[in-house]
């Protein structure tokens, strides 16, 4: 009862506050969560796609307009045989359950980040067969998805970057790669796109391309580190740790962190 009070007195606050138009999430503490709990790591991970489905809704109840999931990176990939195999099959059907629930009745737009070739065929097939089923879906501003608006002409969606197969690192070299090779065709030299190379060229090319970068970063687990994920795009991005594992993370946990945002100053590195 008193975390249904403090929940709904958290959403009055936020009526009035500047909320982030992009919040990205690292979803960590599955396994730990299940060793805590004495059960199989794919049960943490299962109860992990629980909260996902739910934070979505909740970002949408806010009016959120794009979240990016870092739901496996490159380096998850050395995870045993066994774990992965099972991470895959959840995803698999987490993709699935976003796109028919419909998380705060909003439908989804799906877009994939990392590396498609790094994946199983059938999960790789999914998250393609997903992208094309979502991607007609119109995208709209923050203030049109929010509660209180007046109902926009389309019906907007929440638009989602699942990143998975991601590493940070390998987002910017496949920038640079892809840079030099648009450069090579149109017959420059090397010397001539060192010249000429800019931060908005390389950003661009990155997975995300044509969206605004995170405003709020979220990381659960008590963990304090970016483990590379959006190295380029989080440059001016705010912070939350939170300590609680994932699939403990409650929406008053999500709610202390989007006011935490909405407390700050954002300098943009003035």
């Amino acid at each position: 009862m008193a975390y249904a009070v403090y929940e709904r007195r958290l959403r009055s606050d936020l009526r009035s506050c500047r909320l982030p138009q992009h919040i990205a999430v690292m979803v960590d503490g599955n396994r730990r969560w299940a060793r805590l709990a004495g059960t199989h790591t794919a049960d943490g991970h299962m109860a992990g796609a629980d909260k996902i489905v739910e934070f979505i809704g909740w970002c949408a109840d806010l009016g959120i307009p794009t979240v990016t999931l870092y739901m496996l990176s490159t380096d998850n990939m050395n995870r045993s045989e066994q774990e992965l195999e099972q991470l895959m099959g959840i995803i698999s059907d987490t993709l699935d359950r976003l796109t028919e629930a419909r998380p705060g009745g909003r439908p989804v737009r799906v877009h994939p980040v990392g590396q498609p070739e790094l994946l199983p065929e059938p999960l790789a097939t999914k998250l393609w067969d997903v992208t094309t089923a979502t991607g007609a879906i119109p995208r709209v501003e923050a203030q049109s998805l929010s509660n209180d608006a007046d109902p926009p002409d389309e019906e907007p969606c929440i638009h989602i970057n699942v990143a998975v197969g991601y590493g940070g690192r390998q987002e910017i070299v496949d920038s640079v790669k892809d840079l030099m090779r648009a450069a090579a065709k149109e017959g420059k030299t090397l010397a001539e796109v060192a010249e000429s190379l800019t931060p908005a060229e390389i950003g661009e090319r990155l997975y995300t391309r044509g969206q605004p970068d995170p405003d709020l970063i979220i990381r659960t687990s008590g963990e304090q580190r970016l483990s590379g994920f959006l190295m380029w795009q989080s440059a001016y991005s705010e912070f939350y740790f939170a300590e609680a594992l994932w699939p403990d993370f409650r929406r008053v946990d999500f709610l202390r962190a989007v006011r935490d945002y909405s407390n700050r100053q954002r300098r943009f590195g003035h």
